[in-house]
């Protein structure tokens, strides 16, 4: 990648074709669940917590948080894409729960007065250019004791599904970038590295998710066994946490807590 990846131009198709999905449902309810385990170590039940979503897009996860009194900066490089957010938050009656930040979020800690509760980072990374300086920049405007949710595309993923599709010789080539899909990322991001670079900032990492780990591979049905999308969600529900499955899921979610004394 020469320049960061802007939704401006695809706004409305990336809202449609990554949010309105089984795909997108079942991203939605794995991060849902490792999310409700972290607002549970916030004790969010006892405070409003301050939640800041950078790179946000449509801010379906952090509307779930705000539904239950927190507030969000909600902070994205699309203009368009905020637009779109702020059309669906005020239809959920939300939008006094939230402030919008028109930013890279190379540039957030210009936007920040504190440090927050919880930052979210969710399906970013793989469209930056310097990605690890990106996510150092995001970890920074948590405190102590606070928690970040990170999801990224996963180069193991990638891998798997190029060889599941047939793609041997793409693969064997390095996966040289490819432009015609506007909507896929063409690099994905070795987990051990993400996982090292939010340690390295201070962070303990408490848990980690396979994002699909199953659906995405599932070939032509014909011929196949009968089964629903609800035993689609249940298998990855049950083994989504579990090697070696884990690490072969399209995205991971991996979520840590801040230490309280930085070494």
């Amino acid at each position: 990648m020469t320049e960061d990846r802007n939704f401006d131009d695809i706004a409305h198709k990336f809202v449609k074709n990554i949010y309105g999905s089984d795909k997108g449902e079942i991203r939605q309810v794995i991060v849902w669940q490792d999310l409700e385990q972290a607002l549970t170590m916030l004790q969010s039940d006892q405070r409003s917590l301050e939640i800041l979503d950078a790179g946000g897009g449509l801010a379906q996860m952090s509307q779930k948080i705000a539904e239950l009194g927190h507030q969000v900066a909600l902070c994205d490089l699309s203009s368009e894409m905020l637009q779109l957010a702020k059309q669906d938050i005020e239809s959920n009656g939300l939008l006094d729960n939230y402030r919008f930040i028109h930013s890279p979020v190379q540039a957030i800690a210009e936007h920040m007065d504190a440090p927050v509760d919880m930052v979210m980072f969710h399906a970013v990374m793989e469209w930056l250019v310097d990605p690890k300086t990106a996510l150092e920049t995001v970890l920074e405007q948590v405190k102590p004791g606070g928690i970040a949710s990170v999801m990224f595309y996963n180069h193991h993923g990638l891998v798997y599904k190029n060889v599941v599709c047939g793609n041997l010789p793409h693969v064997l080539e390095g996966m040289p970038h490819r432009k015609r899909f506007k909507l896929q990322p063409q690099k994905g991001l070795v987990p051990e590295d993400v996982y090292q670079w939010i340690e390295n900032a201070g962070y303990e990492i408490c848990g980690k998710s396979g994002i699909r780990c199953f659906s995405d591979y599932i070939g032509n049905r014909m011929n196949m066994g009968e089964y629903q999308f609800e035993d689609v969600l249940a298998l990855e529900e049950k083994l989504c946490r579990q090697e070696p499955y884990l690490s072969l899921g399209r995205y991971i979610h991996v979520w840590a807590k801040k230490k309280e004394k930085q070494e």
